[in-house]
């Protein structure tokens, strides 16, 4: 059995600056940990984990663009630190970390977990397990990320809560920076994803990309309505009228056919 490092080599990776605060925090006092960076997206993760080689990783499942599931697959499973997962997943990404032995933190988290988790990874690291680690990285990333499977749900977190909102209730979705909101009845829900980032995991037979800025969910769309400068109103069952662009009139052919 290897000594441990004098210090772990600790990277930090969540792209909501209070996340990366809270860890950072709970690492302060600790003289066996030393910090070697924070990251604030998934591509910033990859770049430093190939050049600080931390031991260990806190790393954000959730990020716009590229996620923690996406920098272990651009990192390589067989290059990957030991890795505790900071996420406030569905049951399915949750129970998924369970049956594979990787430990994770659910948002909100206390000290006490915080310190288990920890103590988990020093164990990890001090028994060199690396093969292992390899195997329950990728049997995670079949499990929780299927081929060609499309989002049946969303998460969405607030400050006071976390809930869940089934795609097929969504009527239309709207850009919003790194951010979308998603329109379902008379209610909005604003989801941290970019509009590239989720058309990608939706079913493309139910959702469809009307403009730069628009999603709608085509069993809400009552008609299409041709314009005279070669756009289309789009207008929905409950009366609302978005906009098709003419960038996006490919997008109605294969929706007619």
């Amino acid at each position: 059995m290897e000594p441990l490092p004098a210090q772990l080599r600790t990277l930090i990776v969540d792209d909501e600056p209070l996340g990366r605060e809270r860890i950072r925090t709970l690492l302060a006092n600790n003289p066996d940990v030393l910090l070697v960076g924070e990251c604030r997206d998934g591509h910033e993760a990859v770049e430093a984990i190939r050049t600080r080689q931390p031991d260990l990783v806190f790393l954000d499942v959730q990020m716009p663009e590229l996620d923690g599931f996406g920098v272990i697959r651009s990192v390589g499973v067989e290059q990957m630190p030991a890795v505790i997962f900071v996420t406030a997943y569905d049951e399915h990404a949750l129970h998924a970390f369970e049956v594979h032995a990787l430990d994770y933190l659910l948002k909100p988290f206390d000290v006490e977990r915080f310190a288990e988790a920890l103590q988990r990874a020093t164990q990890w690291i001090l028994r060199r397990q690396h093969t292992d680690l390899d195997r329950r990285l990728t049997r995670l990333l079949d499990d929780v990320q299927p081929p060609g499977a499309a989002l049946r749900r969303l998460m969405i977190k607030t400050r006071q809560r976390l809930y869940f909102i089934r795609t097929e209730e969504v009527d239309w979705i709207e850009a919003a920076g790194n951010y979308v909101r998603l329109h379902a009845g008379d209610k909005v829900h604003l989801l941290r994803q970019t509009m590239n980032t989720l058309e990608g995991q939706l079913d493309p037979d139910q959702f469809l990309r009307i403009h730069r800025s628009t999603i709608v969910n085509v069993d809400r769309v009552k008609e299409f309505n041709r314009m005279f400068n070669g756009e289309y109103e789009v207008r929905l069952h409950g009366g609302t009228k978005l906009t098709l662009s003419r960038g996006y009139r490919s997008q109605l052919d294969r929706f007619a056919g």
